[in-house]
Parts: C-alpha cells; sequence; structure tokens
C-alpha cells in the first residue's frame, strides 16, 4: 500500500540541532508552491543537497509547469546530507518532500534530474532513503511512477532498471503530459504494466522495461536497447522539442532560499539551443536548435524577477549567451534599467568571437567580478579538430578590451585528452595564458597593485553520446596525470593559477557515458559499498568504485578508453535528439582531417538533421552582426 500522505516534519525537526546546515530541511520559503490538494502529486528530486539542487534552471521550470496545472500539485526533495541520513535510517523516518513534509512513497509520481553522470549512486541512496525498491521490476502497484530526465538522459542505460520512464529533450510540455497520463491510468486502476506501456506512448517517452538489449556483431559488447517482443514501442525515442519557446515564462526561478546557495543568483534562460557545432559539446547537439527570447521580454521579466526575488545578481544563461543576435541590446537595456541599483548583470561565459568593445562595455554594467572565456585547446589546430571556430586573434583581442574595461581577473576553460592533442598542444596552454596575462599587464601596468591575474582550469575530455566524438576512447589516466603535470612544469609565472579535474573521477564518469545497461551492477555494487555524493571531491571514493568494477568482473579504465567502432550500433541509438548519426559521422571524419563545420545560424544549413526530423527551426530574433 502507497504511504499515506501527511506531514511528518515533527519527525525531521528534533534532528535539526545535531546536523550541518539546517537551513537545508526547512520548507516554506518566500516563492514557493503551496502543497495542494488535488488528484495528482508529483514530486521532482534533484539527487543533491538543497544548495546545489535548489538553483537548478531545470528543476524550477518543470515545478512551475506542473503547479500551473488546476488538478496536479508539485513539491521539491533534495537529498539529505550524511548526517542527516544516518539520522533518518536510524530512526526509520523516510524521505521527506520540502513542501508538506511528505513521504515520497506517498506520490503519484517522482521525477529525478539527472544532471551529470556521478549522480547515479546519489538517485539510488534517495530511492533506498524513500523505502522505494531501486529498481522498477522489484516495485509494486501502489509505488509511484519514477520519471527521470535531464542532460545525463541521453545515455541513461546503466541506470535504466531503476527508472520507469526516461522524458527526453525539453520537459515544460512532456512533463504535464506524462503526469496527466499516470493520474487517467491510476484512476481507471489499471495495472502498473499497463500504466508504463501508456507513458510509453507519449512523444519523448523512453520506458526501458519494454525493451531488451541485444548483443551481436552489429553493436558493442554493451548491445543496443530494441522492443521487447509484443510490445507496441518505437525503435527509436524521438526527443521532444518546444516550438514556442518566447512562448515560455522567461523567469522559472521564484523561490528565495533561506540559506547561502551555488549560483545565489537569478538566472533567465535568453536562449535555448547551440549550433556552433563544438565537437565535445554534447549539449549543443542534444538542445538543438537555436531558439531565442525577443530581447524586450528578457529585459522586461529580468527586471520584474530581480524585483519579486532581492537578488543583487542576474545571470543570462543560455549555453552560449553572447551568441543571441540582441545579446548587446539586452545588456544595454538592462543596465539601463537597473542603474543605480547595485545589481550585476552577469554572462557565465562569453564567446571570444563576440567579445568586442561594445560588447565588453555592455557586460560590464556597475560591477567588474571575473571574466571566463573558454579556448578549450592550445593550438590552432586542434581548436580545428574541435570546431572551436575561434583563433587566438580572437583570444587577444577579447582579453585586451576586457583590461581596458577594467576587468582585472581573467579564467580561461580548456581540455586535456582531445582526439589527436599532442604535448605541444598541451604547452600551448600555458603559453596562451602568459600571453592573455602579459596582455593585462600592457593595458593595467605592471606594478604589484594592478591585480591582474589568469586562472586556467583544465577538464579531461569525457566522450558522451551524440557528439562527434562518441566513437573515442578516453586518454588513459596516467597519461592524463602525465599531461596535467606537464601543463604544471610550463606554468612559470605565479599570477597564472592552474586547477585540473581528478583524473580518477573522470575516469568513473568516462566509463558511466561508455556503458550500456550491464552497467547498472556496477553503479548499484558501488553505492552498496557506501560511494554517494561522487561528484564531491571530499566524498568521491575511487577505491569503492574500483572493488565495485573488480567484483563486476570490470575495469574502468578498459571501459572509459574502449574506442566503439564507426559502424556500431550504440548503447544509445534507441534515442535520438534528432541530430543525424550520418552527420555525427561525418563531422569526426572532418574532426580528424582538422576540417571545420559553420554555424548554421550565420551561414547556411550544415545537414545535421534536427530541423526537419522535429519539425521546428533555428528562432533568431535580430539581424546577426
Amino acid at each position: 500500500m502507497r504511504a499515506r500522505r501527511e506531514n511528518l516534519f515533527h519527525l525531521i525537526e528534533p534532528f535539526l540541532s545535531r546536523v550541518e546546515h539546517p537551513s537545508r530541511y526547512l520548507d516554506h520559503e518566500w516563492g514557493a508552491c503551496e502543497e495542494q490538494e488535488g488528484p495528482f502529486h508529483l514530486c521532482m528530486v534533484y539527487a543533491d543537497v538543497y544548495e546545489v539542487g535548489q538553483p537548478n534552471l531545470g528543476v524550477a521550470i518543470l515545478y512551475n509547469a506542473v503547479n500551473a496545472q488546476p488538478d496536479m500539485s508539485c513539491e521539491r526533495c533534495y537529498l539529505p546530507w550524511r548526517d542527516m541520513a544516518a539520522l533518518m535510517r536510524e530512526r526509520g523516518v523516510p524521505l521527506l518532500s520540502l513542501e508538506g513534509s511528505a513521504p515520497l512513497a506517498s506520490f503519484d509520481a517522482i521525477g529525478f534530474t539527472l544532471a551529470h553522470e556521478l549522480i547515479a549512486t546519489n538517485v539510488l541512496e534517495a530511492l533506498d532513503l524513500a523505502g522505494i525498491a531501486l529498481t522498477s521490476a522489484e516495485r509494486d502497484e501502489d509505488d509511484p511512477i519514477i520519471l527521470a530526465g535531464g542532460p545525463s538522459a541521453w545515455n541513461c542505460e546503466p541506470l535504466a532498471p531503476a527508472l520507469d520512464a526516461v522524458l527526453l529533450g525539453d520537459g515544460e510540455e512532456s512533463i504535464v503530459e506524462a503526469c496527466a497520463c499516470i493520474r487517467d491510468a491510476r484512476a481507471q486502476g489499471v495495472p502498473r504494466a499497463e500504466v508504463l506501456r501508456r507513458l510509453a506512448r507519449v512523444p519523448g517517452t523512453y520506458v526501458p522495461s519494454l525493451y531488451d538489449v541485444a548483443v551481436d556483431d552489429t553493436t558493442t559488447r554493451w548491445g543496443r536497447a530494441v522492443p521487447r517482443a509484443g510490445e507496441d514501442v518505437p525503435e527509436v525515442v524521438r526527443k521532444r522539442c518546444l516550438q514556442d519557446f518566447a512562448g515560455t515564462p522567461a523567469i522559472a526561478q521564484r523561490i528565495v532560499p533561506y540559506m547561502g546557495i551555488v549560483q545565489d543568483r537569478l538566472s533567465l534562460e535568453v536562449l535555448r539551443g547551440c549550433a556552433r557545432g563544438c565537437r565535445f559539446c554534447q549539449a549543443g547537439m542534444t538542445y538543438r536548435p537555436v531558439r531565442e527570447r525577443p530581447a524586450e521580454q528578457v529585459v522586461s521579466c529580468g527586471v520584474e524577477g530581480l524585483l519579486a526575488s532581492g537578488h543583487n545578481e542576474i545571470s543570462l544563461t543560455s549555453l552560449s549567451t553572447t551568441d543571441h543576435s540582441q545579446c548587446e541590446e539586452i545588456l544595454v537595456g538592462m543596465n539601463e534599467e537597473l542603474a543605480g541599483r547595485g545589481i550585476r548583470v552577469s554572462i557565465p561565459s562569453q564567446r571570444l568571437d563576440s567579445f568586442g568593445v561594445d560588447m565588453a562595455a555592455a557586460v560590464a554594467g556597475g560591477k567588474r567580478g571575473g571574466l571566463t572565456f573558454a579556448p578549450e585547446a592550445g593550438s590552432q589546430r586542434l581548436r580545428d579538430v574541435i570546431n572551436k571556430n575561434v583563433t587566438e586573434d580572437d583570444l587577444e583581442r577579447a582579453a585586451r578590451n576586457a583590461f581596458a574595461q577594467g576587468w582585472r581577473r581573467m579564467k580561461l576553460y580548456f581540455m586535456i585528452g582531445l582526439p589527436t592533442e599532442t604535448d605541444e598542444d598541451v604547452v600551448g596552454i600555458a603559453r596562451m595564458a602568459e600571453r592573455v596575462l602579459e596582455i593585462g599587464r600592457e593595458v593595467v601596468g605592471r606594478g604589484p597593485k594592478s591585480g591582474v591575474s589568469v586562472s586556467i582550469s583544465v577538464a579531461v575530455l569525457v566522450p558522451k553520446a551524440y557528439t562527434p566524438f562518441q566513437w573515442v576512447g578516453q586518454l588513459d589516466p596516467d597519461e592524463v596525470r602525465r599531461r596535467q603535470q606537464l601543463l604544471l612544469h610550463e606554468v612559470r609565472d605565479r599570477a597564472i593559477r592552474v586547477s585540473y579535474h581528478d583524473a580518477d573521477v573522470s575516469l568513473v564518469e568516462g566509463a558511466l557515458s561508455k556503458m550500456g545497461r550491464a552497467g547498472f551492477p556496477l553503479v548499484r555494487r558501488a553505492w552498496e559499498l557506501g560511494c554517494s555524493f561522487d561528484a564531491w571531491t571530499s566524498e568521491f571514493r575511487f577505491d569503492l568504485w574500483e572493488r565495485a568494477a573488480l567484483e563486476c568482473g570490470l575495469d574502468l579504465a578498459d571501459v572509459a578508453c574502449e574506442e566503439f567502432p564507426l559502424s556500431a550500433a550504440l548503447p544509445w541509438d534507441h534515442t535520438s535528439p534528432g541530430v543525424a548519426k550520418g552527420y555525427l559521422q561525418r563531422e569526426w571524419l572532418r574532426a580528424v582531417e582538422g576540417v571545420t563545420t559553420p554555424d548554421c545560424t550565420r551561414e547556411s544549413c550544415a545537414g545535421c538533421g534536427v530541423c526537419p526530423a522535429l519539425g521546428v527551426g533555428n528562432v533568431i530574433q535580430g539581424v546577426r552582426s
């Protein structure tokens, strides 16, 4: 029987004086939706602590979409930290929603956001704390339907046995349709298996239990999901794509937290999608096509959201905000509306080839913190391989403009382990950082009080599904560490700070990105051994992941570093973001040759296949400069 819906806050209230950051567990924040009565209840779960999950824009969008329905309600839940989780298990207290402190097991459906691969063990931790069986096959008729979506849904196979249904693509419409499907099926008293069959008919919904895994000479060792005999489900589940993006509410974040959170600012999504075509970027392929909000909507809604929330910073978010055709108009308008209020307008990362003098002045506004650019590679040859389509001249021009407009701190993002990378490319990262620092000193001055500094952050390439690099093996972790040390040795100026990703963390992420459904025993065993919060440096336990892999007969490096044949059926080929596989294959061959492909919003169609496949084209508001 499903747990009775009741407020159980009194069960965790005695714990608050005994745990770190008790405000993580307090309800009734300003702007939160009140618990609603009605025939259907959904709980959105971000499987990390409150301060990490609360600012997630995707959760906020879906939360608002469901609560806007007259007969549905949506609450939120975040994963308790280890101290609270231990107390809950000790006293037999189940995982509760935030708004109504109701047991998660009492909801009709639970929706997980798969923000990244390393969240997998946290999903199992949340299900276990809620008292819900870890796999779909083990669940009873009255258990909630477990939904999932988000960036890592594009290869959800290592977690698929734990999920009842996966919503692919834009979720504003599909989450409401999926909830309505569950509500109506429950009202009619149909068995759980039939509820899942009905969900599979909702466009963009993948139901793992209705697919078997076939392994043959056309697949990799992980096989490919195919419709189970007798089940009327599509061979390929295509994503949902929102046609009228500008018709959706511009401000999704209306909740003011009790505590400091990461990204503690108002976020406004100014455009969705990116057609730049960086060959390492999964989001750039899976969020296509490009759809922009009009400048006047961004400005007016941004000002309204700031007044309602009390934030002193607004972030204009997207995959590439300075690519918005009206970006300068938006920034000028926003700065004019907010002049004298002490509010900063920020852009997460600026495109080097878009950042001219006028853009630098527009971004500056009244406050200047650090500024971030992403050259990604240390040589022009390698930037052509990854289709970055920016030059060293672009970087120098952008840096000079930024320093001239008053910035003193600059951060540069790079990757190592890119296909065809050499030591010369790694050394080039250091040389680029030194050149930016020298430009800063030329513009600002060389004295110790100039404050000019450059930091470089170096990630490890993790080849992802639906990118031209999906067939590539990840760089061996020992070689990752050698190249990291090479870079550190080459950076000689103390005004340049270097940070880099842990090779072992990247290895686990890479293994989970490559695996098929047979990877679930590894995830489950790692969780059983104590792995959770794997994205936290302080909590990551590589020794436990290695032990879990050994017990499952796997070698993590062997999995992550494996190359897939270009002709093989891949573990995720049963889903589609609309990008044609032939296009990705062509892009990989062009990468090997060092040939770039232009942005289709600036030049001719590149033939990715998204627009005809989804029936949705690029929506550009202004004229490109």
